[in-house]
């Protein structure tokens, strides 16, 4: 955990810095938030900023959002100031941390940004076998290849490796390819000095320098341009970047990690990836498994995440019901971990009763679990058959587009509306997508926000 303290605390500043380095936290200081993102942009990483509410903390996070730089706020102020503290959440802050500060407090904060979300939860045997292939080849330099479906936990596997690696006291830097437009990826990578474009108001490191000494996990790189591909195939070579508009190389120290969805020899014949860097990151390939082929892994998450969401909304960890449970293991799970926890997640919220149930497993369009086909039940007649005989029943009379409207929005509704989730599983560009939903807002038609479904009917 990196923190970054922004301000003198009104006073606590020796005494928050000495709780938190008590829990493991390395913590450095500003005064002010224009000097936290002269840090930042200088590439002093930070996990969490703890900023003085006398700071101007709405400016802080517009800065940090127009910069896309992910970090939370924690403000901190006199215990007796309730404006200060609404203000503060209100401009941006994710909690108020009351001074003079208390032991406890600032360990849960710390504790909450550093969660479980990370946690590598398996128990199949074949899941097993990809962990014990990790842990051999952790310690090493070598860089990792790891592939499988969209939300089988990659970048949970990446971190994996990280921890277990001679670099894991060192940054882990992410940067997803797909997220980021195409037009900003090269400066978001190896950052740009002052002035080299239109709004490049101050040099910014990009994440290799920031990664410097750690680990750069390269999300989805199949989303990447083929004509960045060639600069990032010489930084992995030579370990030297350039920035956008420097004219000095910038070397760095770092391992490379990837993940894909995609069959990156197949995107290598398509001409949309290069041969070369293919060859160059894939020293090692980590091969995660659907869930729907480790059945053990689908109940140990299961109750993993019934746990945690009864925890965090303060209701009763109820058990799963024996019928819920074989339901879970028969179900397809197309969106793998992702949508296992998603499903379980509105299950805690639905479950009455001493037990969750099948009533309460439910699927984003509000269909009862129990009341969808299970691809991964019967014999494949059976499964050819019942498929067959719902699509014909459901798309008669719909034209094309239709359907792929429909098909396009269900996906983002059963991924929460993310859209990078719902790009994998349709298996389509980040940019397609965007595209199509701006066309679909455009005709009036509603389109789930991020982190939300639209409410069937």
């Amino acid at each position: 955990m990196r923190l970054l303290i922004v301000g003198s605390l009104n006073g606590q500043l020796t005494t928050a810095t000495k709780m938190a380095m008590e829990t493991g936290a390395k913590v450095a200081q500003v005064d002010t938030g224009e000097l936290a993102m002269d840090a930042l942009r200088a590439g002093q990483g930070a996990d969490l900023l703890m900023v003085e509410v006398s700071n101007d903390i709405g400016w802080l996070a517009a800065q940090l959002q127009a910069e896309r730089i992910a970090l939370p706020i924690v403000a901190c102020g006199l215990g007796s100031d309730a404006r200060a503290a609404v203000n503060a959440i209100r401009a941006g802050a994710r909690e108020y941390v009351p001074l003079p500060p208390d032991a406890k407090l600032i360990a849960a904060v710390l504790e909450a940004v550093a969660d479980d979300t990370h946690a590598l939860i398996y128990k199949d045997d074949i899941m097993a076998d990809v962990i014990r292939l990790a842990d051999q080849i952790a310690p090493s330099d070598a860089s990792v290849l790891i592939t499988g479906e969209s939300g089988v936990g990659k970048e949970i596997m990446a971190r994996y490796v990280h921890r277990h690696s001679v670099r894991k006291d060192k940054p882990f830097i992410s940067v997803n390819c797909a997220a980021i437009p195409e037009n900003l990826l090269e400066s978001e990578l190896f950052g740009h000095e002052k002035g080299a474009f239109t709004g490049a108001v101050s040099r910014r490191i990009g994440k290799f320098e920031e990664a410097d000494g750690g680990t750069l996990l390269l999300d989805e790189i199949s989303e990447m341009d083929v004509r960045l591909q060639a600069k990032l195939l010489r930084a992995i070579q030579e370990r030297e970047i350039d920035r956008v508009g420097g004219n000095k190389p910038v070397k760095v120290n770092i391992r490379i990690l990837a993940t894909s969805n995609r069959d990156l020899a197949t995107e290598v014949r398509n001409g949309t990836f290069r041969e070369d860097l293919l060859y160059r990151l894939n020293v090692v390939t980590l091969m995660i498994p659907a869930l729907r082929e480790r059945p053990a892994d689908i109940m140990e998450l299961s109750e993993h995440f019934v746990k945690r969401y009864a925890d965090a909304n303060g209701v009763p960890a109820r058990p799963l019901s024996d019928s819920a449970k074989s339901h879970l293991v028969r179900q397809h799970w197309a969106g793998n971990v992702r949508e296992l926890e998603n499903t379980l997640h509105r299950a805690v919220l639905l479950a009455n009763g001493d037990e969750i149930d099948v009533d309460a497993i439910r699927l984003p369009d509000g269909s009862r679990i129990d009341q969808t086909v299970s691809i991964s039940s019967s014999d494949p007649a059976s499964r050819a058959a019942q498929v067959a005989e719902t699509v014909s029943r459901n798309l008669v009379g719909m034209t094309v587009a239709d359907m792929e409207r429909d098909l396009i929005l269900n996906t983002l509704d059963h991924c929460l509306g993310n859209r990078t989730h719902a790009a994998n599983i349709l298996g389509i560009s980040i940019r397609t997508l965007r595209n199509k939903l701006n066309l679909y807002t455009q005709q009036g038609v509603s389109v789930a926000a991020p982190g939300e479904a639209r409410i069937a009917g």
